[in-house]
This record gives C-alpha cells, sequence and structure tokens, in this order.
C-alpha cells in the first residue's frame, strides 16, 4: 500500500514537472495512468453551489456532542457521524482549521468518545446492530484524521479499533457483522480492508498476512460475469447473485488492498459499466449511496476512460436528487447519510483524502 508521504511525493514531483514544461511553451507530459490529472475539470459551478449547500446542511444538523443520525436504528450513529466528518475533510477543512474545521474537531471526540476498551466503535444501543460497519467507518475516519494531524488524542484508541479489527478476521480472510471470526461478507470486509488502508497510511501497523488473506478472500467471491457475490457461502439465492452495490465493494476492497491492475479488476470494471446501463442496478433506494460511494471511488481508481465515463452521469444524476434544504435524502438509513455519501462522491476529484490516492 503507498504511503501519504510517497503519494504526496508523487504528486508534487509531477505537479513541478507540468509547472516547468508550461513555463517553457512545452505541452503538458503524458502521465500515469496511476495519478488521475483530469477530476477538478469536472466539479463544474452547479456542482460547486450544491456541495457548498450540502456541507452546510451538514453543518447545521451536527448535534452539540458531534453525532448525526436522525432517529431510531440510527440515532447518534458513529458510522454516519463519521461519514459526515470524512465529508468535511474532502473539502479540505482539517480539525479546528477551515470553515468546517470545529465540525471535524466535534465529530473526532465523539468517535473517540465511543471507542471502548476492546477498541470497537460503537454507540451502546447499537452494538447488537452490526456493529462492524460502524467501526469500520469510524476507523478510517479516525485514521485519515490521525494521518494529516498526528493527533496523540487519536493514537491509542486507533491502535485498538485497528487490532480488533486484525483479530476478527475470520479463516476465509473477511469480516461480518460481529467483532467475531465466524463469518465474512463483501460487504462489511470493504468497510474494514479501507479503514486498515488509511491506518496503514498513517503509519499504523498492519500485518501483511491480514491483507493477503483478505485478497485471497474478495478474489474468491468475484463471479464469472465479473461482479461479485455477497458471501462465499451460506446464503445461496439472491447472495450469489452479482449486484453493482456489492461489486462496486469488491472492486473497492481490492484497491484498497494495493490490487490495482490484473484481470479480476478488468473484469469488474466491466461488470460495472455494463450493469450501469439497467437502471434498476441504481433504483434499489435502499442501497443508491452505498453503490455510488463505492463505484465513483472504483472508477476514481481505475483513471482515465473509466473515470471520465462514470463521474460526469453520476455526478448529474446526484444533483439532480439533492432537495431544496441542500440535502439528499436516503430512505433507508437518514438525510445525512445521503447527504455525507453525496458529498464524499461528488468531492472525489478533490483528492484531498489519502485513502483515495494511489
Amino acid at each position: 500500500m503507498p504511503s501519504l508521504a510517497n503519494s504526496s511525493r508523487v504528486s508534487l514531483t509531477l505537479l513541478l514537472a507540468v509547472l516547468v514544461g508550461l513555463a517553457q511553451g512545452a505541452p503538458p507530459p503524458n502521465l500515469p495512468r496511476t495519478v488521475e490529472t483530469s477530476g477538478v475539470e469536472f466539479i463544474t459551478p452547479r456542482t460547486e453551489a450544491a456541495l457548498q449547500r450540502g456541507l452546510e446542511y451538514l453543518a447545521k444538523t451536527q448535534r452539540p456532542d458531534g453525532s448525526y443520525g436522525g432517529s431510531g436504528l440510527y440515532d447518534s450513529h458513529v458510522a454516519v457521524s463519521s461519514l459526515a466528518g470524512l465529508a468535511f475533510l474532502a473539502s479540505g477543512s482539517t480539525p479546528g482549521r477551515g470553515p468546517y474545521g470545529e465540525h471535524i474537531e466535534r465529530a473526532v471526540r465523539y468517535v473517540l468518545d465511543k471507542t471502548d476498551s476492546s477498541g470497537l466503535i460503537s454507540h451502546p444501543e447499537h452494538r447488537q446492530q452490526n456493529p462492524m460497519y460502524g467501526h469500520g467507518f469510524s476507523t478510517l475516519f479516525l485514521a485519515e484524521v490521525y494521518g494529516m494531524t498526528s493527533d496523540v488524542r487519536i493514537r491509542d484508541k486507533l491502535k485498538l479499533a485497528v487490532r480488533l479489527i486484525i483479530n476478527s478476521q475470520n479463516r476465509e480472510g473477511g469480516w461480518r457483522y460481529f467483532p467475531k471470526k465466524s463469518e465474512a461478507d463483501v460487504s462489511a470486509t470493504v468497510c474494514q480492508m479501507m479503514a486498515l488502508r488509511a491506518a496503514r497510511n498513517a503509519g499504523i501497523a498492519v500485518p501483511k498476512a491480514t491483507v493477503d488473506d483478505c485478497i485471497a478472500y474478495i478474489r474468491k467471491c468475484q463471479n464469472p460475469d465479473g461482479g461479485f457475490s455477497y458471501m462465499l457461502s451460506g446464503m445461496g439465492g439472491m447472495g450469489s447473485q452479482s449486484l453493482l452495490p456489492r461489486s462496486a465493494a469488491g472492486l473497492v476492497a481490492l484497491y484498497s488492498a494495493g490490487v490495482y491492475e490484473d484481470r479480476q479488476i478488468e473484469r469488474g470494471l466491466k461488470y460495472l459499466l455494463d450493469a450501469s446501463q439497467r437502471p434498476e442496478q441504481f433504483r434499489q433506494e435502499g442501497f443508491y449511496y452505498y453503490g455510488q460511494y463505492y463505484a465513483t471511488q472504483a472508477m476514481w481508481y481505475a483513471g482515465g476512460d473509466y473515470w471520465r465515463r462514470w463521474y460526469p452521469r453520476t455526478r448529474d444524476d446526484l444533483l439532480a436528487r439533492q432537495t431544496a434544504n441542500g440535502s439528499w435524502i436516503d430512505v433507508t438509513v437518514c438525510p445525512e447519510y445521503g447527504t455525507a455519501m453525496a458529498c464524499i462522491v461528488l468531492q472525489l476529484p478533490n483528492n484531498t483524502l489519502p485513502i483515495f490516492q494511489r
């Protein structure tokens, strides 16, 4: 996995090369596929305005303790709170700095407060409701902040959170709803793999064997059509079929584990492009923002024509869905979740978050 320092050096070197060449009247060099240089051109004035409204909605709806999540099952949920924090980070703010610096700081304090002595990050009322999803998103958020700030408040709890992920990987190489070694599915696994990559980028040790076992598991979940099944065994029926949201998650799990170019990646990308032509793939409202979050990441990592074909269509669809108050409505979770997801997706071209840098 590339480190943040290495990514920054590569980006700086390429930027200097471009600037020197332009100053001398030379055309821009042919940059490698591993660095997407055309992203910002897709953030139109309309996109900027929508993002401003979306981020302001998140700023206004944050609670004094730093949490989000509406009511019911997702009231004060650490996953929603962490995704909102990631949306603010993607805009360029950092804890205590920038227009949303204080909102990020409050979200950090909330997530740290919900980290117990085992390392599990979860609101006490949600620990019987698939806590590994919230744990994965929250560990990712803390790792991104720690990588940017080296905040000593975060280090020890982040290490505990990472250790819990490592110790709960099952024999197949994946993770599921609870921090136990019993089962695994693609959806929970991608959350943990992204968290581990972010932690490793920030200097937290992650065993190579953990990553290798995860790669092996995800590879086995790919179907002959290039998409991914939900689980290797135990569900059958719909669980073994390829669907766009889970297939996008499978690709991002491979990318997060450091697999960028091979036959399975290409087959997965082709599946996403083909599946996206069938409207029902993205019209499952309960998985709309989840699917867009992972699919757009996959195309961002792929770069080139993949990115150029995918992002404008996704951008325009998201812009059409924004409501008058600046939010994006998710019918399954809550508006704060839909808004955070939409803002993260739309801001991918900013290339601000280390987790999205190849």
